[in-house]
Order: C-alpha cells, then structure tokens, then sequence
C-alpha cells in the first residue's frame, strides 16, 4: 500500500491507497475527462465503486482539482520563460510577500519555493520577449524584496501524464 498525508496543508491523518485508487488516479491524471464507466472498465471494477473510490480521493485531498491543458499558442502565450527570483533577505515575511504577490499574477504559470541558490523559480507566459522584458522589470525587479533575477527562455515544455509511485501497493 502507498501512504499519504490526508490533507497535505494542515492535518497529518494518513490514506492508504490500493492497486485500484493507484490505476484510478494513473488514468485522471491523462484523461481528467474520462467517462467513470470507462474508468471502472479498465481498473476492473463496477462503476458505483470506481465512482465512490474518486469521491473519497477528492473528500481527502489526493485529487485537488481538475484542470484543462491548454496549447500555449492557442491563448497567445509566444513565450514562456523560467524565471530564478533571489530574495535579498530570506524572511518569512518576504516569502510570503513575494508568493501572493505571484498568484496575483496573470503571467505566472507556475512557481516554485526551492532551497538553493535561488529562493523560487517563476514559469510565466507571455506575448513575446518584450513583454517578458516588461513583466520582469515592472512586476519582479520593482518588488523590494528581490535582490537578483535570471531568466531562462523554454523552448518547450511537457506535463508527464503518469504518476510517480515510489511504494508498492498491496492488495
């Protein structure tokens, strides 16, 4: 069996997850979408379980959402950049500071709070280089607690649709 925090953010309870949950979660992880009678047909199991397997799964925070993978072209993103952001103190409070201030931003992918050199690692998408130039100096460079950036240009990105698993389930 694979275990794992219940709710990641606060409680530290403990689910066990199955060879069933495992191949239900493999197969929403590539296709979000697809029909529960599909995915009860491939993990071979009736469709009323597969159905209540999920809502426990989502009732205990192992599925958190569900999302569209969108073609980057398709809504005008030209560009995508990693952006390495160095604080210039590493306080909590300017952790924080710098982390909403991320999530109020439209050009920002994705962000990663890492140990290292550099303190987040900022994926952004945006029309072209002179809009990433723009982005970064109104957005990145005018924050007071940022003492370094270094962007770096993605020339392409790709999601894995399989799922880690570093435990063997047992039935």
């Amino acid at each position: 069996m694979v275990v794992l925090p219940k709710n990641i953010s606060s409680k530290r309870e403990i689910m066990e997850l199955d060879r069933i949950d495992i191949a239900l979660l493999r197969l929403l992880r590539n296709n979000a979408r697809m029909p529960n009678k599909d995915l009860a047909d491939k993990v071979g199991v009736a469709p009323s379980t597969a159905l209540e397997r999920i809502r426990r799964l989502r009732e205990a925070r192992v599925i958190e959402g569900y999302h569209a993978e969108l073609n980057p072209a398709g809504i005008g993103i030209g560009l995508q950049a990693m952006v390495a952001v160095r604080l210039n103190r590493h306080s909590r409070e300017q952790v924080i500071a710098l982390h909403d201030h991320l999530l109020a931003l439209p050009e920002v992918i994705a962000f990663y709070h890492v140990a290292g050199a550099n303190d987040f690692l900022v994926h952004v998408g945006v029309r072209d280089a002179e809009h990433l130039r723009e982005f970064a100096m109104a957005a990145l460079t005018s924050r007071p607690e940022v003492a370094h950036i270094e962007t770096n240009l993605i020339f392409e990105f790709r999601r894995s649709a399989d799922l880690p698993i570093y435990a063997r389930p047992v039935d």
